[in-house]
């Protein structure tokens, strides 16, 4: 009797032995979430729950009673709002405008950060550091605070550059038409150089120095090699930077709403549509009408980003 209950002893031990791997994978798995919950929660409540928010908000209007001197109401009234943007003149209108001063200032800024770091990386390394970290201050210094900087020195009444070129006999003037848009592509460089120059820079240090060593055997000079070697090899890294920086222009808010304090007839509410969402949610009250404008820009947002990504991704490859 012995002998006959051996077998199923044995294969209740080898089906244990199966199961264990699968128990061991269960366990990594609930740990694994367990690990990823507090990141979770936080994406949870501070993204989806505000998105979702602004959409059912987006589906709502404020309605007066009687012939408009009775109290509000906010009621559901679908997707009028989207439709309403789909013809609201001065949203797309700040949308196109951004994206063509965007258009035009990212690719100044890409160029300088990239001449930068290409200069940058045939220079002794302890110079390398001490540049970088010269370079990257104006990224470190929050927006607010070094929009508040260039404000000083565009201001009409206290700018000390405005004051030596009076002083020289020349009448400068920083804003209105073009110069708008060159006071604030100058002030939005600024801030975003070193920053670029400095994912640039790191993807330039990673390319294998062989490649170099064997082009000036074959004669080539540097610039022929910046050109021709380095710059192939960092189009990735190029395409992620002009990517960040469009969708940078498209969220651009505190550095146009601190200048037009300065310049209030050059630069208006709607001149990027994140301005526009800011004044119709909190000047008019039309908080509905805004999250409906908040939700089309982010659509708009990653879709560009998109057909950037793929577009220059496909040219460069």
């Amino acid at each position: 009797m012995s002998t006959l209950t051996r077998p199923p002893k044995v294969a209740a031990d080898s089906s244990a032995r199966r199961a264990s791997p699968r128990r061991s994978g269960k366990r990594g798995a609930y740990k694994g979430v367990l690990f990823a919950l507090p990141f979770l929660v936080g994406f949870l409540f501070t993204y989806v729950l505000p998105i979702a928010y602004a959409f059912s908000q987006s589906l709502r209007e404020k309605k007066s009673s009687g012939i408009g001197f009775g109290p509000t109401k906010v009621v559901y009234t679908g997707f009028s709002n989207f439709a309403t943007i789909l013809s609201d003149g001065a949203f797309w209108s700040s949308m196109g405008r951004t994206l063509l001063f965007g258009a035009v200032q990212i690719i100044v800024m890409l160029g300088i950060s990239l001449l930068l770091a290409l200069l940058l990386d045939g220079v002794a390394a302890r110079a390398v550091r001490f540049f970088r970290a010269g370079l990257l201050i104006p990224y470190v210094v929050p927006s607010v605070v070094s929009t508040l900087m260039w404000l000083f020195l565009y201001s009409p009444t206290i700018s000390p550059i405005i004051d030596l070129a009076d002083r020289a006999g020349a009448h400068l003037t920083l804003f209105g038409g073009l110069n708008t848009y060159l006071s604030l592509g100058n002030l939005l460089t600024w801030q975003g150089i070193g920053f670029n120059m400095i994912l640039i820079s790191a993807s330039l240090q990673a390319l294998p120095r062989e490649l170099y060593e064997a082009a000036r055997i074959d004669g080539a000079r540097e610039w022929r090699i910046a050109w021709s070697i380095k710059v192939p090899n960092i189009t990735g890294i190029l395409v992620l930077t002009g990517m960040f920086s469009l969708i940078g222009r498209l969220q651009l808010f505190a550095e146009p709403l601190l200048l037009r304090y300065v310049a209030p007839e050059s630069i208006s509410t709607d001149f990027t549509p994140m301005m526009e969402i800011f004044d119709k949610a909190f000047k008019t009250g039309n908080y509905q009408y805004a999250a409906a404008e908040s939700l089309v820009l982010a659509v708009v947002t990653g879709i560009l980003a998109f057909v950037f990504y793929r577009v220059t991704n496909r040219k460069m490859s």
